[in-house]
């Protein structure tokens, strides 16, 4: 399980006489007239301060009112860092903003938030600047926290993809209205079981692989691959709209996006682009094909270093 610092200066280090404008793609949010451009304050953080103005983000498109939704913060990352549901990572959060962003999920949000990515994009009409798409949100549940002499430790769990529709406030910390995002509904669920079951072997197998591998010493026991997969198969306890929660299928699918022991520099980004693939595919059975092709690729490349493994060994 990784752990990761977060800092926003890490994330968006920004000449101080810039502006900068955050531009959605789907959905598309605009600046009013009025406001044509937010300015990013670089000190300590970035802060983009959007409650001074009343309506700051227009929406252009504005979703179902019969639509399930969830106000709740939003976390911020780089694309590198996208998390897809049923994944855990473990981050070390210090910044007041984000110690706020914690107890506000906490105690009153279900230990609940969103972890996005805030990704540079080009829009023809802009003068100066940069601007950012928010996408791959993924709703997230706290399963864990351990306070430390500064900040805390908090692991959480991926649950499903959500789409922000609407950005409520900046400070101290974005907070957000979202959608879920799940797949459409297959015609054939006879044939999406039977690939369920096939790609669920396919994990079995590789995971009884992984464990073979020799690992470093402070590895965990258990494998990412075993322990999303066994949330996977749960039927998630998350306190929310269950349109939030997705179906056995997709969380399979996403659960096959783990790292395997050992991976390599290539092999890491690899699965990044797979992650970032199966966030923006809608079709079920589309993904569990890809995530099938993952995880054979995956138990040839450990068997190739059980071999050298055991060559070495003798």
């Amino acid at each position: 399980m990784s752990c990761r610092t977060l800092n926003l200066n890490l994330l968006l280090t920004l000449n101080p006489r810039l502006h900068t404008r955050i531009g959605e793609l789907r959905p598309k949010f605009r600046l009013r007239n009025t406001v044509q451009r937010s300015r990013f304050l670089c000190s300590d953080s970035v802060q983009l301060n959007v409650s001074t103005y009343s309506g700051l983000f227009e929406k252009r498109n504005r979703s179902s009112p019969n639509a399930s939704t969830l106000e709740l913060p939003l976390l911020p990352f780089q694309v590198d860092e996208v998390l897809v549901p049923c994944e855990r990572k473990t981050l070390h959060l210090y910044e007041a903003r984000y110690i706020s962003l914690l107890e506000e999920s906490l105690y009153r949000k279900k230990k609940l938030f969103v972890h996005f990515v805030l990704e540079p994009i080009v829009i023809s009409d802009s003068t100066d600047g940069e601007s950012f798409a928010a996408r791959y949100g993924c709703l997230v549940a706290i399963e864990n926290v351990e306070r430390l002499e500064v900040g805390a430790l908090v692991s959480i769990r991926g649950i499903c993809r959500v789409k922000i529709v609407e950005f409520v406030q900046a400070d101290p910390y974005l907070l957000g209205v979202t959608v879920p995002m799940l797949d459409n509904i297959p015609e054939d669920a006879s044939k999406i079981s039977s690939k369920v079951v096939e790609l669920m072997e396919a994990l079995s197998g590789l995971n009884s692989l992984e464990i073979k591998l020799k690992a470093p010493k402070e590895s965990l026991l258990q494998t990412d691959i075993a322990n999303s997969l066994m949330w996977a198969e749960m039927e998630p306890s998350v306190d929310c709209d269950k349109a939030f929660v997705p179906s056995l299928a997709e969380r399979v699918a996403f659960a096959a996006l783990q790292p395997v022991s050992g991976s390599n520099q290539s092999e890491l980004l690899r699965l990044q682009k797979e992650k970032l693939r199966a966030m923006d595919v809608k079709d079920t059975w589309e993904r569990l094909e890809n995530s099938l092709k993952l995880v054979k690729d995956n138990i040839s490349m450990v068997a190739a270093k059980l071999a050298i493994q055991s060559v070495e060994v003798q």
